[in-house]
């Protein structure tokens, strides 16, 4: 029997929105998706080109969310979007996700999830009530060689998990970009639009996100440190803290838009008692191992690679010395949604999904409460 196609609409990402693109080629690399119908840009003309763009009719080119949710709302069911991407600021996210999911809309978001925890708890209920699915765009997850060293720490390669370092230092917000006019900074610097993290919110979410996947522990409690350096700057834009996590492993986790030079450096290093594992985003399909009184060795990603992982391996789509990155990434995060919706219950497991983004709203609110308290550590609090 033929799989159906999966119908996406999305919200947000029109003209100069950097991660909107990204959704719709990743979306179109992970194959079995049809994007059908948006709701771009508030503004009409830019929302118009958008459609236009994106090869959609012009009747499905929406002037807003609700009007979207409205429209297709109205539309055969066998022609209505059934998953919806939502790529707008942080303050959007849990009004439209919950709007859709009571429309038994399956939802893909940006992360955060919401911009408190009382926003995402009701959207935990909405989906314990609903069949419709959700999932958050952590898309360093979708990386081949993240998974392949999960596997690793969950085989004993490394032994016992005693220390985890997880860095994600940028540079794009050294200056003031929201002053000269930079859209993108404006909104991730406005307590209303972004929430009351901001470099911790936007990418120390990241590193955090990365840790816990990676080691299979959690975080339980952290001492943390966040710092404004840009004059004028309403959120934080450089993080540093300590943790430990429940099983006792201790950890150091950094994260700031300020390290001028850098890029997009996120890493993440593991050390137990036989040995360590290292990987950087900026070089994806290494994965370098080091045991202890033996020499280090580099694993690299390639469908030909049959040593590696299975999850690593249903993740790769080229031979080895083929580069595959950051689209192919997003692209992995789509075609486990799709094949979730046809009802793979391991593609589901695989995606980041409410549990995730109930974390990373944990660990925002801890890094917040511990920055501002003279107490040395601060618990995560009894979160799922």
């Amino acid at each position: 029997m033929a799989v159906s196609r999966v119908r996406l609409g999305m919200i947000g990402g029109g003209a100069g929105a950097f991660i909107g693109k990204v959704h719709r080629q990743a979306a179109a690399l992970a194959g079995g998706i049809d994007l059908v119908a948006g709701a771009f840009s508030r503004d009409p003309a830019s929302n118009a080109e958008t459609g236009r763009d994106c090869g959609l009719s012009a009747q499905r080119v929406y002037a807003s969310w609700q009007a979207l949710l409205d429209g297709e709302g109205r539309l055969d069911p066998a022609e209505r979007i059934n998953l919806l991407a939502i790529v707008t600021p942080n303050h959007l996210h849990a009004p439209i996700s919950g709007a859709a999911l009571r429309a038994g809309i399956h939802v893909f978001c940006e992360k955060p999830a919401a911009l408190s925890s009382a926003e995402i708890t009701e959207l935990a209920h909405l989906l314990a009530q609903g069949k419709a699915l959700y999932g958050l765009a952590h898309t360093y997850q979708g990386y081949p060689m993240v998974w392949q060293a999960r596997h690793m720490v969950q085989a004993g390669a490394i032994g016992r998990l005693r220390k985890l370092h997880v860095e994600y230092p940028q540079g794009w917000l050294s200056d003031d970009l929201a002053g000269q006019g930079n859209r993108q900074a404006a909104w991730r610097g406005d307590p209303q639009l972004a929430g009351q993290g901001g470099c911790i919110g936007d990418i120390g979410t990241h590193a955090f996100s990365l840790a816990e996947f990676v080691s299979g522990q959690r975080i339980e409690r952290i001492c943390a440190h966040l710092a404004t350096h840009v004059p004028g700057r309403a959120l934080d834009d450089d993080c540093a803290m300590l943790f430990t996590t429940e099983q006792g492993a201790s950890g150091v986790l950094l994260a700031s838009q300020v390290c001028a030079g850098e890029e997009n450096a996120l890493k993440i290093r593991l050390y137990g008692d036989k040995g360590g594992l290292e990987w950087r985003q900026e070089e994806p399909n290494s994965l370098i191992h080091r045991a202890l009184d033996q020499p280090m060795r580099v694993l690299r990603a390639g469908a030909n690679h049959g040593w590696l992982c299975d999850e690593a391996l249903r993740r790769i789509r080229l031979p080895a010395g083929h580069p595959e990155g950051y689209l192919e990434a997003m692209a992995n995060l789509y075609a486990d949604f799709a094949l979730a919706i046809g009802g793979s219950r391991r593609a589901a497991a695989a995606l980041p999904g409410i549990e995730t983004g109930v974390r990373g709203m944990a660990f925002i609110e801890a890094a917040l409460a511990s920055h501002t308290s003279e107490a040395k550590w601060t618990p995560l609090g009894a979160y799922p």
